[in-house]
């Protein structure tokens, strides 16, 4: 997938980890990740425990997920025996959302040069841990657990420092790039393959009510510190420049920066989210 890889997995391309339709191969994913917590195990003793717990023992991606974010997430609020069997519920119950994180695993794969196998995002990106913390928080908000899915929302903001609001609506192939101080708003709807990197806003203006957050299409990379103001849209394909503070729509394929933003030209890829490109 990435020509710099230096491990076991440079054999892999995105080709053999996506169905025809996009969806995740699920088993080669979860095959991907018991291959490198076995290389990490037999090379790293210190970590063996980890890997034993987290991918070793387990049956599938979804009891990994669970085990990972258990291990994060437990206090004495909710310990961990009470915590994983509430997540290995909810993610069993509902295969899609493991067909999700499995799509952001290979998102981060694919667009982050640092990153070196599908099993690092799990083990150590808050990016990935919170946007999968909000991805079990929000089906607990359509299943009316309110209550909980705040829960599951003032965790992953405490733990990872990234605040989702588990009523927003997230596509899949989500990568949040370092994530410190992303807040995303209640109405915000992020559709598929976007790329936000550290201390992106979705906000909303005022004290207004109903749909106050913004709309982010299919293919959008969205800059370092950019704040995305009020019920504005921004086009499929377009580029967000680091800092710029967006109060208009944005239209498809332009690159946008400056506070407050405008247009500087034409998106140089006709996929910003996966070119990963920061210039202007």
């Amino acid at each position: 997938m990435k020509g710099d890889h230096t491990n076991t997995q440079n054999t892999i391309t995105k080709s053999d980890l996506l169905c025809a339709k996009g969806k995740p191969k699920l088993d080669l994913v979860w095959q991907s990740l018991q291959d490198e917590a076995h290389r990490i195990a037999s090379s790293e003793h210190r970590l063996a425990a980890l890997m034993q717990d987290i991918f070793i023992s387990r049956k599938s991606i979804a009891s990994s997920v669970a085990a990972r974010l258990t291990r994060k997430l437990a206090r004495e609020d909710m310990v961990g025996d009470e915590l994983l069997p509430l997540l290995q519920e909810i993610l069993i119950e509902h295969p899609d959302l493991v067909s999700s994180m499995a799509s952001d695993l290979i998102a981060i794969y694919e667009r982050d040069p640092a990153c070196l196998s599908l099993a690092q995002p799990l083990l150590y990106y808050k990016g990935f841990l919170a946007l999968a913390t909000y991805r079990l928080g929000h089906q607990m908000w359509k299943n009316g657990r309110y209550d909980l899915a705040y829960y599951f929302q003032s965790l992953a903001s405490e733990v990872f420092g990234v605040d989702i609001h588990p009523a927003a609506q997230l596509g899949c192939g989500i990568f949040l790039d370092h994530a410190t101080g992303v807040v995303i708003g209640e109405t915000s709807i992020i559709e598929d393959n976007v790329s936000i990197l550290h201390e992106v806003t979705l906000g909303g203006t005022g004290k207004a009510s109903g749909n106050r957050h913004p709309i982010v299409r299919s293919g959008v990379m969205i800059g370092a510190g950019s704040k995305i103001l009020g019920r504005v849209e921004i086009g499929t394909g377009s580029k967000i420049g680091a800092g710029s503070v967006v109060l208009d729509d944005v239209p498809p394929h332009k690159t946008v920066a400056g506070v407050p933003a405008i247009v500087v030209g034409t998106s140089p890829s006709e996929n910003p989210a996966k070119a990963m490109d920061q210039s202007l």
